[in-house]
């Protein structure tokens, strides 16, 4: 039998700091427009960005994110970043999720088959109060099911170099079990993309890949703990129709 649907294609790109116009201490990819870089050179590096995915500025959508447990839907292209929300959920082809991260993790989600992806920012708070098991359920909403979904987990900070506290450690722990780790210091630490990690799995979710890159360790990533201020990477997300019919 010859299935004459679009076949779908699942595209992820994640960014470096090389290839923009950014000046220092933003320099030189910064796609962060809250972190006090010029205006005009986000702009100039989010224009590029979008060419080089081969996309409408558009096309692609942003986050005003807070660190919350909200997930939003959209359907169509904005005209600005999408108000105080951690998570962006579409079924709509074509049209691109962006999450900014540095240090925090940087989700990436899709179920192929159903045509459902999301992009997702799992800093510290967002992570311990849920902000995985929300974007679950609203990409089931729209016909996903976690046994097809496939995760990326970006880079972020490694729980060899994110030092915290013994009692958040506790803390974060007790939300998020899996997340507590040992630095290199021999001091507390979280491994968030651990604990995110087995959160994914324990909901039935098939696949689950992790960027082995440290946001603090590795100079051609930026880190706010390493050094802010800074920009902020984007991890993308988005629906390619391109591929034509498949038999």
């Amino acid at each position: 039998m010859i299935d004459r649907s679009p076949a779908r294609r699942v595209r992820r790109v994640v960014t470096t700091r090389a290839g923009g116009v950014s000046r220092a201490p933003y320099d030189s990819f910064n796609l962060g427009d809250h972190v006090g870089d010029d205006p005009a050179a986000v702009a100039a590096n989010r224009q590029r960005l979008a060419r080089d995915l081969g996309l409408a500025p558009r096309d692609v959508v942003w986050m005003e994110q807070i660190h919350s447990r909200t997930v939003t839907v959209v359907d169509g292209p904005v005209d600005a970043p999408v108000p105080a929300t951690d998570a962006l959920v579409t079924a709509t082809p074509g049209l691109a999720l962006a999450v900014l991260t540095a240090d925090c993790v940087p989700i990436l989600l899709s179920d192929d088959e159903a045509g459902v992806i999301a992009a997702v920012h799992a800093g510290r708070v967002g992570a311990r109060i849920g902000i995985v098991p929300a974007v679950l359920e609203v990409m089931r909403g729209l016909g996903a099911e976690p046994a097809r979904i496939g995760a990326l987990l970006g880079p972020a900070a490694s729980g060899e170099r994110y030092e915290v506290p013994p009692e958040m450690q506790r803390d974060v722990e007790k939300h998020l079990p899996g997340s507590a780790s040992r630095t290199l210091k021999g001091t507390t630490g979280l491994d968030l993309r651990a604990g995110i990690a087995r959160q994914l799995r324990a909901a039935g979710v098939g696949a689950v890949a992790v960027d082995p890159r440290c946001t603090i360790e590795d100079p051609d990533l930026f880190s706010h703990r390493r050094g802010a201020p800074t920009g902020r990477l984007a991890s993308v997300i988005w629906v390619d129709n391109a591929a034509g019919d498949s038999e």
